[in-house]
């Protein structure tokens, strides 16, 4: 395309009109490039209209910057501009990834040169504002939002709540939501997804719920994050009820809801189903195989997750860094050592993919479950990334589980000088003392941590009845039926003592005698979940629980034994992996 001063009539209304019509049809950077130049020929370098077109049209040949520079030059008369053209640019700016920050910069242009903002530009500073995470420039806008008097727009509410959402902040996006005089689907979804981003699962769950009961029909994204929610907490039950949900109501069903649907089922211990929603798919994306092999590696079925991924590379789809990581950890769960060496390998020389420090603390992993501590130090030592502290502490785990204390607590002592309010380096240093009985120097870790303010964190468990989750802490007596658990875990204790069952009471690291370790066993928090849920549930119900740290050899152990002795099947997922007991036998064949 090529522009001829010649036809370009002088009239500047026509001229306005014709450089308007061009700027429709304009594809590319040299076409703009021309149109700029007849802009400036003929004196419409600051015509409000002409500007905006050009800026949005910049705008969808990425090219805002080029723009930018000529609208913000020194010699651009700003003052001139309009709402609505700072508005393009704003919205521009607001929508690029890399330049978010720039769209806040220009608000405060228009701002300072007395153009008065309209109920239109505030969403856009405000979700520049949390693509860039900057809560006190977000605050600043909302000031200005109430002064303008837009607090009562729905739309500029809405992008608030997320605003404070994108910045950590859910209790001050809640307060605007609870103040909202009117609220939509957008409102509601913004906010619970808030919630489910923050790890704050329960309130999004609960805050669903108040949606159903105010009639606000959830759309596509809402699922989302009720879906991420239920895989947080591991609610099977209510995770079928939401697909149940979706189905009923005929919410369309994208590949990002389909992805949720899997994610959840395979992070709520029903891989099965997981694996079957996902060959139901037409088209499945990168998500799509990398959610079912990380769901294998939770599961222990590591060969099954290096099937898939073969099976994936014969789709064409290829893999990305995180299906790697979740093939590793699959090889790492199933002890696959020499598949997982050769998968760590094949990253860069069949895929090019450069492997990042996750991929190495994969293998660390790899080497430290399999007992080769040996090969795990020599893999870190020669890392060409230095090693971060979750590699170091994988090693120091290994150490103490496979007898090399005196590694342990040289690394963990240099753990605790790089990172001296980590409550974990405290408690595996801890911990190695106690396998050393050298209970003086136990005392003393526990007296720093004290002296710092450091806790520990307790082990807690949950598991979902009747739609409701229920909480159980290591060692806490508070429980409504508190009485009746306490009579139930005696009863087990008694039963599996009967069929052999002997307490592993090395996993108390304390110095008490035998008696106190058992009674300090009986009282972990999936044993209290585990006899909570035979009282609560009619014989031969599955029974699934959610732990936060690993399970312990010990309580490993005894629901193998309960599974046998009351005929239950019993899934556990812990912060490393699912464990499936039935019939006195684990899944992961007492391999974690």
């Amino acid at each position: 395309m090529h522009f001829s001063a010649s036809k370009i009539i002088v009239n500047k209304r026509a001229a306005e009109q014709q450089c308007l019509s061009i700027l429709q049809i304009c594809t590319t950077l040299l076409n703009l490039n021309q149109i700029h130049a007849q802009i400036l020929k003929l004196g419409l370098q600051n015509n409000p209209l002409v500007l905006t077109k050009f800026t949005s049209t910049s705008s969808d040949l990425n090219a805002i910057d080029y723009a930018s520079s000529i609208l913000f030059s020194p010699d651009a008369k700003t003052h001139l501009y309009d709402t609505f053209l700072y508005n393009t640019v704003i919205r521009a700016y607001a929508q690029t990834h890399q330049s978010k920050i720039t769209a806040v910069d220009i608000y405060k242009t228009m701002v300072w040169n007395d153009v008065t903002p309209n109920k239109f530009t505030y969403p856009f500073v405000l979700k520049a504002c949390a693509g860039v995470g900057r809560l006190r420039l977000g605050e600043s806008v909302h000031s200005k939002v109430v002064k303008f008097g837009f607090d009562e727009d729905i739309h500029v509410l809405n992008t608030m709540v997320h605003m404070y959402c994108s910045c950590g902040e859910v209790d001050n996006a809640r307060v605007v939501f609870d103040e909202m005089p009117k609220s939509d689907s957008v409102s509601w979804s913004a906010m619970i997804g808030g919630y489910a981003r923050m790890g704050r699962s329960t309130s999004a769950v609960e805050l669903f719920r108040e949606m159903q009961i105010a009639g606000v029909k959830p759309d596509e994204i809402t699922m989302v994050s009720v879906l991420s929610a239920c895989s947080d907490l591991g609610a099977l039950e209510l995770g079928k009820w939401v697909e149940n949900y979706i189905e009923r109501e005929k919410i369309p069903k994208s590949i990002e809801l389909s992805n949720a649907l899997i994610d959840m089922f395979t992070k709520c211990g029903d891989m099965d189903k997981a694996l079957r929603l996902f060959k139901t798919l037409d088209h499945k994306t990168i998500v799509s195989w990398t959610s079912v092999i990380v769901g294998m590696a939770m599961h222990g079925r590591g060969l099954e997750a290096a099937s898939l991924f073969e099976k994936m590379n014969l789709s064409g789809v290829p893999p990305d860094d995180v299906t790697f990581i979740g093939l590793l950890s699959a090889c790492s769960h199933s002890g696959l050592v020499n598949e997982g060496q050769k998968y760590f390998d094949s990253m860069t020389s069949n895929f090019h993919i450069k492997p990042k420090i996750e991929h190495y603390g994969c293998m660390v992993d790899l080497f430290s479950r399999a007992g080769l501590v040996k090969e795990a130090l020599e893999f870190v030592t020669k890392m060409p990334l230095d090693p971060n502290p979750i590699i170091w502490r994988t090693l120091t785990a290994a150490c103490r589980l496979h007898g090399q204390l005196n590694l342990g607590e040289t690394i963990t002592k240099k753990l605790i000088e790089y990172e001296p309010l980590d409550q974990s380096n405290y408690v595996l240093l801890s911990n190695i003392y106690g396998k050393m009985s050298d209970w003086e120097k136990k005392k003393k870790i526990r007296d720093v941590m004290g002296e710092k303010g450091i806790k520990k964190i307790p082990g807690s468990t949950m598991i979902e009845l009747d739609n409701k989750m229920y909480e159980f802490v290591s060692g806490d007596r508070t429980h409504d039926l508190d009485k009746e658990i306490h009579e139930m875990i005696d009863e087990m204790g008694w039963k599996m003592k009967m069929a052999g069952y002997v307490a592993t009471t090395s996993e108390v690291l304390l110095d008490i005698n035998e008696e106190d370790k058992e009674d300090a066993l009986n009282r972990h928090s999936e044993k209290l979940a585990i006899a909570f849920a035979l009282l609560k549930t009619p014989p031969g119900t599955r029974i699934r629980i959610v732990k936060n740290l690993r399970v312990c050899s010990d309580c490993h152990s005894a629901t193998k034994f309960v599974s046998k002795i009351y005929n239950r099947e019993i899934v556990v997922r812990d912060r490393n992996r699912f464990h499936h007991f039935r019939d006195g036998i684990c899944s992961c064949k007492d391999f974690w």
